[in-house]
Parts: structure tokens; sequence; C-alpha cells
């Protein structure tokens, strides 16, 4: 008995939307808990990465980085529950704004993936735009390392924030391409040392971005407030990493302009939420200054 390969397509998005959505919700509640001291930081590091490998290896990149915004509210809602944290009424909305739009995503997300094997990787990691686009990113990531982040970091927030993510449009596609080759390391295939050099390759390439991305991520976390950098950093992460996504994978090349539109909409109203939820948390509003009615003036 074969499976019909619109159903395993069918259950091999469902898998990775469940995975993406509980990776967020991981991802979320870890930072509760370790300030709980029930979890170590290494611990909720590990969590995370092997909950977004799984995700970005069974869903579109295009469905699964945005996602990663639910962690947010699901965090606000635990830390307002176990840490007794104030949660206001704009952050309230906030929660309801992230998850309509992330509804939203998953309504019009693509559902089918154009590279399914090795051999497609290595051909779209050959084609020129997506060589030219690294060429860009990475003489960007050397202009703001070398030269603007010393000036200009401490004081900027954009500087920081567009360093971890473009190197978002290096782990993302790895993150992707490393479940692809290792398909064929493990096959016996004659073609397997190929596929072997290309997952090492992918592995040091992974390795070396997360490793900086934390280092810039501490680096704004020192300099400036951790709500107002995790808004900025998810709005300009999850744009530069679908842009990568969508060179090197062609996700979005079976969308139409009606799914298109529906993303954009999404997206704007999760980042949104993201935004009244993290960086209005201070606000003392509640929803009895929202029932009061201003005074008629004599």
């Amino acid at each position: 008995m074969t499976l019909d390969p619109k159903e395993s397509t069918g259950n091999s998005l469902s898998a990775g939307l469940c995975i993406a959505v509980l990776s967020s919700f991981v991802n979320g509640s870890t930072f509760v808990l370790q300030k709980k001291g029930i979890l170590q930081a290494q611990k909720r590091v590990v969590l995370g990465q092997v909950g977004n490998f799984l995700a970005y290896n069974m869903a579109p990149a295009a469905l699964v980085t945005p996602l990663g915004a639910l962690g947010v509210p699901f965090g606000s809602l635990l830390a307002s529950y176990m840490l007794q944290e104030n949660l206001n009424v704009l952050g309230k909305l906030g929660c309801v704004l992230s998850c309509a739009g992330a509804a939203v995503l998953i309504i019009h997300a693509p559902k089918s993936e154009n590279v399914s094997s090795r051999m497609e990787l290595e051909e779209k990691l050959g084609d020129p735009v997506f060589l030219g686009y690294l060429c860009v990113i990475l003489l960007l990531l050397l202009l703001l390392i070398l030269w603007v982040a010393p000036v200009h970091g401490p004081t900027n927030i954009m500087v920081y924030s567009t360093i971890c993510s473009l190197l978002g449009s290096f782990t993302v596609p790895s993150s992707k391409g490393l479940g692809l080759a290792a398909q064929d390391v493990f096959t016996g295939d004659p073609s397997n040392q190929r596929a072997l050099c290309l997952l090492g390759l992918l592995l040091v390439t992974l390795a070396s971005s997360v490793l900086i991305q934390f280092t810039y991520i501490n680096k704004a976390l020192e300099h400036f407030d951790s709500s107002v950098f995790g808004a900025v950093y998810y709005v300009t992460f999850t744009t530069l990493v679908t842009l990568a996504t969508a060179i090197l994978f062609r996700e979005w090349s079976d969308v139409g302009a009606v799914d298109c539109l529906g993303m954009l909409c999404g997206f704007v109203t999760v980042s949104v939420g993201i935004v009244l939820l993290q960086v209005f948390k201070e606000f003392t509003w509640s929803w009895n200054d929202v029932k009061k009615a201003p005074r008629k003036k004599d």
C-alpha cells in the first residue's frame, strides 16, 4: 500500500505546524521557567533549537518563522500567572492580535515546498540569484560588525537587531538544509560522501551563525530594554529570513496574490500585537480606565 503524495505532504505540513506552535510555546515558557529557577539557560536554548530544527524540516519556512511570535503572548500569560507580572489591557489586546495574526498566517501560508531532496538543494544553493543575495548579506554583516557596531551599536537599537536578523539568513536555511542532507548520509548511496560534505558545511554555518547571534543579542540586552529589542528583532528577523528562504527554496512560487496579501496582513497583525505586548507592558492601564468616559465640559 503506497501513500498518496498529497496526503503525505498534508501530514508533514500538519506535523510541522504542530511542532512550530509547540516550539513557540516552549520558547515562551522556558524564559519563565528559567526565572523561576526550574530550567537552566543552556537547556532552554537546546529545547528551542531542537523544536525549530524539526519544524523547519517539516513545513515551509515562510510558515514556521512568523509563528515564532506565539511564544511571546504565551510567555506573558504564563509570567502573569507564575511570576505575578502585570499584564495590562494593551498586553491582553496584544495577545489577541498575535494569535489572530498567527491564524491568518496559517491559512494563507505556502502549503508545499519546492525543495524536497539534497540534489534540489545543491541546485538551489548554486543559483546565481541566491549567491548574489548571500554576497550582499556578507558585505552588510562585515560593514555592520567591523565599522558600524563598535561606534553606533550601543546607541542605535537597529544595529544589533539588523546583525542578528541578517545572520538568520544563514541559520534558518542551514537548519532546513541539514534535514535534506542527512537523508542521504545514512542511506549507503554512492553519493553519500558528497552529502556528508554538505552536511558538515551546513553544520559549521549553523553553529557559527548561532554563536554570533547570541553574542550580539547579549550585547543588545546590555544596552536596550529587552521588550523593545524583542519586538524590533521579531519584525526584522522574520522579514529577512522570509526573504532568504523565498529566494533559496522558492516557497512563494505557487502562492497567489490573495494569499500573499493575507500573509502580509497576518504578519502586520502579529507585529502590532508584539509591539503592544512588549513595548507598552509598563503602562498601568486597566479595563476600569477604558470604561471611564470623559466628562462633558459645560
